[in-house]
């Protein structure tokens, strides 16, 4: 629901396929992108973060931006992932070399309570991996080297660079075959007018993506609490927060 924010987008001469590249920084822009994202809401800022001007007022905008680009493209993932796992659908072969398999894993219940029946070391990769993603999206000289700039200093809201700018300055030891981002060329077929489009695409079902999963774990922890996903949602006894709990921080030093 971040409308208000932005950096660098794209506008649209009234309802015609006409598309102007614009550098987004004050709130007048913002209010022109909410209208072409959601014209019955229109501009939202209920924080007021566009009307406390400051210096670094366009580095903010660049920065809550690509946060809801970011998290959008995260909660649409999550979003399938969850309906793929809630319905019993898992890879035939073992998780680990010890011999547990993803059928164990999938007999554990929800989504939720899969997680948890993750061993450590399972989890501890994921989270190493998603790690590195995300070194890899921010850090500045890798950004730079593929001509673009970091989304708080006017690059574009969330750009992530491809690999193969990144296998040049020599950061992994093997090609990497596909990137994360756009990984078979696709949108580089697209005109700038479909292009422009994707972005307003992605950005409205990543906030749908957002308020989907959030509706999920509001039922699995309250039934009912989502009249619509009553009774199809598996209740979850467990914690979503245990990660950032003391208990198990202390686990990591024990």
């Amino acid at each position: 629901m971040l409308a208000s924010v932005s950096v660098q987008s794209l506008a649209f001469a009234g309802r015609s396929s006409s598309v102007v590249m614009q550098q987004i920084s004050d709130k007048a822009g913002m209010e022109a992108l909410a209208k072409q994202l959601n014209p019955v809401v229109g501009y939202w800022d209920p924080l007021n973060i566009l009307d406390q001007s400051t210096d670094t007022l366009a580095e903010t905008i660049g920065w809550w931006r690509h946060a809801e680009i970011k998290h959008g493209r995260v909660a649409m993932a999550a979003f399938v992932g969850y309906c793929v796992q809630a319905n019993g659908y898992y890879f035939p072969w073992k998780l680990t070399a010890d011999g547990i398999t993803h059928a164990q894993i999938a007999a554990a219940g929800s989504p939720a309570d899969q997680w948890d029946a993750l061993p450590f070391a399972a989890k501890a990769q994921i989270i190493g991996a998603v790690g590195l993603l995300e070194f890899l999206g921010e850090y500045s000289t890798i950004i730079e080297a593929n001509g673009e700039k970091h989304y708080v200093r006017g690059g574009k809201p969330g750009y992530y660079p491809p690999y193969e700018g990144i296998a040049k300055m020599g950061v992994f030891p093997h090609p990497m075959p596909f990137n994360l981002y756009d990984p078979f060329g696709l949108s580089k077929k697209k005109t700038p007018e479909q292009k422009a489009r994707g972005l307003l695409v992605e950005l409205n079902n990543g906030r749908l993506a957002m308020i989907g999963i959030f509706g999920f774990m509001a039922e699995s922890k309250v039934p009912g609490s989502v009249p619509a996903l009553s009774g199809l949602i598996k209740p979850y006894v467990g914690e979503y927060m245990a990660p950032f709990t003391a208990d198990a921080s202390a686990a990591l030093y024990q």
